[in-house]
């Protein structure tokens, strides 16, 4: 395992790309507090003269790797790997760590990556089982013009803050967002407290066993409830 820890590297890597910044992408979010709204997002990615879509993956998993992430790669290849991922300022996530696990296909960048959260989240659009997660973005209109950094600095981020309850993963998560938004937050904020905090990565041993109980009386299972499985294809 080959793991890059976060912070900014002052040396810069030569991947023979072009780098085209400043165009405009259109990314339709079903948002929960912005219901069938097209957002607009100034994104830079890479406009490369590559010989196959494997060069393409190193690119894009070398820059992820360059960048503010910590990145661990799994049996020392770059098709499969765990990024750490913190919840968005401002939000109830905040303060929250995951684990987000990629999985990139053979046909990587012009089919989409697998997603999913390891450690369990509570979201509407989030499966708290298998954390695999319900993204239009990323499960139905991913283009070839996006990378990975897109999806953990703005497609992620944007899930979090945004909610949409009328298409639920997690049917609980979505029946109390639209009842009780205060409570929504709050259980969101237990979770994290519970399930999201860098002890869980630094010692595999600690099971949260001290934290209050979640909120209405929800059972919380195991310590090997904890850490999720692998993201859905």
């Amino acid at each position: 395992m080959i793991e890059w820890k976060r912070g900014k590297s002052a040396g810069s890597v030569n991947t023979g790309a072009r780098e085209i910044e400043g165009q405009w992408a259109r990314v339709s979010f079903e948002a929960g507090r912005r219901p069938k709204e097209t957002l607009n997002w100034k994104i830079g990615f890479n406009s490369t003269k590559m010989s196959s879509p494997s060069k393409r993956r190193d690119m894009d998993v070398m820059k992820l790797m360059m960048s503010d992430y910590t990145v661990e790669t799994i049996n020392d290849g770059l098709s499969e790997f765990n990024v750490e991922f913190h919840g968005p300022k401002e939000s109830p996530y905040e303060g929250g760590v995951w684990k987000v696990h990629v999985e990139l296909p053979d046909a990587y960048p012009y089919k989409s990556p697998s997603i999913g959260f390891l450690n369990k989240i509570f979201h509407p659009n989030v499966d708290e089982l298998s954390g695999s997660i319900c993204l239009d973005v990323i499960n139905q209109s991913w283009s070839p013009m996006f990378d990975l950094s897109n999806i953990f600095e703005v497609f992620l981020p944007q899930l979090l803050l945004y909610p949409n309850p009328a298409d639920p993963l997690n049917g609980d998560a979505a029946s109390l967002m639209l009842k009780d938004q205060q409570q929504y937050e709050q259980k969101v904020k237990e979770y994290c407290e519970r399930y999201a905090k860098r002890e869980k990565f630094e010692n595999p041993s600690f099971d949260g066993s001290t934290d209050e109980e979640i909120s209405d009386n929800e059972s919380t299972g195991s310590a090997n409830d904890d850490i999720l499985g692998a993201a859905d294809p």
